[in-house]
């Protein structure tokens, strides 16, 4: 019988009990090189050898099975690749695994064996920062032509020089649609970037095997817009808050303007009354129902082209909802509403036609989605283009990293509204919407029973705002005039928007602007899936399934 303390088997620490720092440093052992805690998150440091090592012993042995987001920078003396990793059953257990590498070798292990989702982000991240990953399936630029010169987030980038391009790599990018050489039935074709099926600037480089896909590489970066650049340029306490608008402009603004605010309101400890946050919560679901309205309205006219009745009728009833936060805000799209420690004014007078307004609208909901599922999904022909198509298999949907819609769709029970919560939504009674068809049909369902469980909260809302006391209805939080958050801080902070988990990473240098601003878009992560649903289906199959994803390209390219 040995006296010596017995050494932790990493195995045993794969428990039911939330694991803390301490834990996971156990669980690596020596592949921890030092601590790098974040706000809301333990950070390890390790070497840029042991990449995998440790993001398969975090996944496989303490449940780490959701990549939330990569984020490369560079400092003075090396660069710097973070991996946010959360567990789908518990987004709060969450970790930062910190890869540093020289200034003068930036190479780093990849990450794709163990989450797919690696792939694209790596991606960006040589693209925009210069970080080489060793054995990246596919390591090329993104976001920006193949032409580019430089990469435009590292320190020594030369914003001035121009961008030369010699005359034979100037030629179109984009090969014509042709057929191969030495097989007849095999055709590349071009889908996009201009193309009604793609809702935005999307090229689909797809290759045919007769009618079926054979396979579809996405091709995006057409309204990349350095939108993280301006935020890095831009005061935390006024001139980054009109921005989240533009990410996704479709509808879901006062959802993006969370997440700005979550990130730094955690960053700056900032508290938000009550009041507001109810406010921001009855806003926000208003938002969710739009976007989730447009989606439905233009997924059928990908299905079946039905311009006339059901896109219509969609547009018809979105457009309540933009009125009512037009009410609210003063702003149809680019709300800029949200305030750091609160919203900008009080809701519009006189109240009680405020609230009736909205009353108004929610009773007419129930007959309204009545008649979609009569027009969409009780539909034969609508069932029998997404009934088994673009299938997205439940481990396949966490590999990537997809939320949102499209994860519940594929039976994978995750919402931050519930999940970790933040506003009012654990104060309300909601239930999140799963299916488990993992098809495009259940990805249609999900947003149509979301749109149902916003009306809910909405209204509890409305009868918690009726009944607030006049005396306590504050606005806003007393939040400095300007905000510096201490030199070296950094959280990673996300919230649930209408197309999955928008996050936000910030690193502070101690002035008024982030030192980095990094936006984890839903959509980037879920149009990643694309080639998994598509390839052996028919090329109308493929459209489906890209409209069930509901992207919009303003968030994915930034």
């Amino acid at each position: 019988m040995s006296l010596e303390e017995p050494e932790p088997d990493a195995t045993e620490l794969v428990a039911d009990e939330p694991l803390d720092g301490d834990d996971i440093e156990a669980l690596l052992g020596d592949h921890v090189l030092s601590r790098d805690d974040h706000v809301n998150a333990p950070g390890f440091v390790i070497r840029p050898d042991e990449v995998q090592d440790v993001l398969f012993r975090l996944r496989d042995e303490a449940g780490f099975d959701h990549l939330s987001c990569v984020t490369a920078q560079e400092y003075e003396d090396r660069y710097e690749s973070i991996y946010h990793l959360k567990q789908y059953d518990d987004p709060t257990q969450r970790i930062s695994v910190v890869v540093p590498t020289s200034k003068q070798h930036p190479v780093s292990q990849t990450a794709e064996p163990v989450y797919r989702t690696a792939d694209w982000h790596e991606r960006e991240a040589y693209d925009l920062v210069g970080i080489e990953y060793e054995e990246h399936p596919d390591l090329r630029r993104i976001l920006l032509p193949e032409t580019w010169q430089g990469h435009p987030l590292a320190m020594d980038y030369d914003q001035d020089r121009p961008q030369i391009v010699p005359l034979r790599e100037h030629a179109n990018p984009l090969q014509e649609d042709h057929k191969a050489e030495d097989d007849t039935d095999t055709m590349f074709v071009n889908i996009g970037p201009h193309h009604p099926a793609t809702h935005g600037v999307l090229h689909l480089k797809t290759t045919l095997d007769g009618e079926q896909v054979a396979d579809v590489e996405p091709d995006i970066g057409y309204l990349h817009r350095c939108e993280e650049q301006m935020a890095q340029n831009s005061n935390y306490r006024y001139q980054i808050m009109p921005y989240p608008d533009r990410w996704d402009y479709i509808s879901a603004g006062l959802l993006n303007e969370w997440a700005y605010a979550r990130a730094i309101e955690e960053m700056a400890d900032i508290d938000v009354p009550e009041y507001a946050q109810v406010i921001r919560t009855m806003g926000a679901e208003l938002c969710r129902i739009a976007a989730h309205l447009l989606a439905l309205g233009t997924f059928a006219l990908d299905i079946y082209g039905d311009f006339t009745a059901t896109f219509m009728y969609s547009i018809r009833d979105r457009e309540k909802v933009q009125s009512i936060l037009e009410d609210l805000t003063g702003q149809r799209l680019m709300f800029n509403y949200f305030r750091l420690g609160g919203v900008v004014w009080d809701l519009p007078e006189p109240r009680e036609e405020f609230f009736d307004k909205i009353r108004n609208y929610l009773d007419e909901l129930p007959a309204g989605l009545e008649e979609y599922h009569d027009l969409v999904t009780g539909n034969e022909i609508l069932q029998a283009r997404t009934v088994n198509t673009g299938v997205l298999p439940k481990d396949v949907a966490k590999s990537y990293g997809a939320t949102g819609p499209v994860a519940r769709g594929s039976g994978v029970d995750y919402d931050l509204r519930r999940d970790d919560p933040y506003g009012y939504y654990d104060e309300l009674d909601w239930d999140v919407a799963v299916e488990d068809g993992c098809d495009n049909y259940s990805r249609l369902l999900v947003r149509m029973r979301e749109v149902e469980e916003s009306a809910k909260i909405i209204e509890q809302c409305v009868d918690l705002l009726e009944d607030w006391p006049e005396d306590e209805r504050n606005i806003q939080s007393n939040v400095p005039r300007t905000l510096r958050p201490d030199d070296d801080t950094e959280i990673y902070s996300a919230v649930e928007g209408a197309k999955g988990e928008l996050g936000i990473y910030m690193r502070a240098d101690g002035t008024e602007q982030p030192a980095r601003f990094k936006i984890r878009s839903p959509c980037f992560s879920n149009l990643q899936t694309l080639p998994e649903m598509s390839n052996g289906e028919y090329v109308p199959d493929m459209i489906a399934s890209l409209g069930s994803l509901d992207i919009v390209l303003g968030e994915v390219d930034r």
